[in-house]
């Protein structure tokens, strides 16, 4: 699921044109962009799977 105000799918963090090119990158370009997907998902306030959304660890 993309979240609509960032456009970062809520799982993992990656855009939708990245999820499309996915499996035509190599080893070395899955890791490039996952080695982002952390810093990227906190900038956004989006958490990992199985953890609350940023706002909701604030009441």
């Amino acid at each position: 699921m993309i979240d609509p105000e960032s456009g970062l799918c809520l799982g993992c963090g990656r855009t939708l044109p990245e999820i499309a090119r996915w499996h035509r990158l190599d080893r070395a370009g899955r890791l490039s962009i996952m080695a982002l997907l952390p810093a990227r998902m906190a900038d956004a306030g989006l958490s990992p799977p199985g953890r609350p959304r940023a706002a909701e660890n604030n009441p």
